[in-house]
């Protein structure tokens, strides 16, 4: 489906599909109520980078949020049931366990990032 959203001066035609929305078109309303077309920005993806996982266990979001707290970093000897980080959803807070024994080797993410269910957070060797 396509909507049409006005957002101070400007307008936005927007296409919504199985749950994901893409700006199509948005345009400057003038003070002579006449629409400049504006070019929509294109839609950001997450970084592509590999993430090697190879020796290590891998730790990912349980469900999506915001990073509120980061009780780790890169280094860090942590033990199993320790908590990595506090992650925020839906006005939660809810505790990131380390699932093994083992070394903080990379991090993937940091405080206030938003992250979707399954992202890669660290890498515990």
């Amino acid at each position: 489906m396509i909507y049409t959203v006005k957002i101070n001066d400007k307008e936005y035609e927007i296409e919504v599909e199985r749950g994901k929305a893409n700006i199509i078109k948005a345009t400057e309303v003038t003070a002579q109520n006449i629409p400049v077309p504006v070019i929509a920005p294109a839609p950001v993806s997450a970084p592509t980078s590999p993430i090697s996982s190879s020796g290590g266990e891998l730790v990912k979001s349980p469900m999506p949020g915001t990073i509120i707290n980061m009780k780790v970093s890169q280094g860090t000897r942590v033990k199993k049931g320790e908590v990595l980080f506090i992650l925020e959803a839906m006005k939660m807070e809810n505790e990131i366990l380390a699932p093994s024994d083992g070394v903080v080797a990379q991090m993937f993410i940091s405080k206030g990032a938003s992250v979707a269910t399954g992202d890669a957070l660290i890498l515990i060797q």
